[in-house]
């Protein structure tokens, strides 16, 4: 059984093994393979997988003896499920392997805008402080949490481990979601709507899918919602925020800032407004990615197609 890895640097530069998937297969697995090579090293394989090489209805016609694409992610539209469910093709996915570093990097963000630490420690290395007057000095406001308010859009999984944190934090939390579950033993928190979440948020936190109903959700008339001191943080699906739009709204001083790990485009084009937007921090998709989390995803890929082989795949996305 011949096993195609399309892109799998990103899941493991070198610090994993394949080897557990290549127990299951004649594994070839390529680093990154450009759009018009797909078809043509996926030629003669059952298994595929891919992270973020698109595979199109194109390359799935034009590949018969295709059986199963294992997308090395959560957010699976990179794949035409409707193309593989015609062929009889079955899509899995790998759901929740990096929720604790996602809430640990949303956390890294908003502390960042908290406190600056990365930018008072380069002070401090450059000799200011070594020259300074006084047996302190900051550059920039210190934001203290307790007490302030955190509004989640999307309480799934992650929002709620998010909420979990913002309250031992000492914050209230507010949710916004499609679907309100029960949350009485929740400490601290309230269900609102997202007008009214972002009028009385701190910080808003975005952890919801991208949908059509989603996607430029975060544009101007509801950044003008929020208070000029809040933050806004995003490590969900980037098209979610309007980029020009919230870049307007920071430098303008609408709000008081952002940390983004994600982008509408990836990587970025070198005049996406918000690269040289005022206070905002942004990082290189990279919540998912520690090593803790990666490990899980490989553990969890090779157990979807170890399922799959047995004839009962789980975290199937097509019908």
């Amino acid at each position: 059984m011949k096993i195609v890895i399309l892109d799998g640097y990103t899941l493991n530069p070198g610090d994993l093994s394949w080897e557990g998937l290549q127990q299951l297969g004649e594994a070839e697995i390529h680093d990154r393979t450009p759009a018009d090579q797909v078809v043509e090293r996926c030629r003669g394989a059952e298994i595929v997988f891919t992270n973020k090489t698109p595979v199109n209805a194109e390359a799935i016609n034009s590949l018969p003896g295709l059986k199963y694409i294992g997308v090395l992610a959560t957010g699976y539209n990179i794949v035409d499920t409707e193309a593989a469910t015609q062929k009889g093709i079955v899509v899995c996915n790998v759901p929740g392997y990096g929720t604790a570093s996602v809430v640990q990097h949303t956390f890294a963000l908003l502390l960042e805008l908290c406190l600056r630490v990365q930018r008072h420690s380069d002070a401090v290395t450059s000799g200011r402080w070594a020259s300074s007057a006084d047996f302190c000095f900051w550059d920039y406001p210190l934001t203290e949490l307790s007490g302030k308010t955190m509004g989640i859009i999307g309480f799934g999984h992650i929002g709620q481990q998010v909420g979990d944190v913002a309250a031992a934090f000492g914050m209230q939390v507010i949710g916004a979601s499609r679907s309100q579950s029960d949350q009485s033993q929740r400490r601290n928190f309230k269900w609102a709507s997202i007008p009214e979440l972002l009028e009385q948020a701190d910080v808003v936190s975005i952890h919801c899918p991208l949908f059509p109903e989603t996607k430029g959700l975060i544009n101007k008339e509801n950044l003008q919602r929020m208070k000029t001191t809040a933050f806004l943080l995003n490590t969900s699906r980037g098209p979610i925020i309007v980029e020009e739009d919230l870049a307007e709204a920071l430098n303008n001083g609408v709000i008081a800032g952002a940390g983004i790990d994600v982008l509408s485009v990836e990587p970025p084009s070198k005049d996406n407004p918000l690269l040289s937007a005022k206070n905002c921090i942004i990082t290189p998709h990279i919540a998912w990615a520690t090593k803790e989390a990666r490990g899980r995803l490989m553990e969890i890929s090779i157990r979807n197609l170890q399922a799959y082989l047995d004839g009962k795949p789980a975290n199937v996305v097509n019908p």
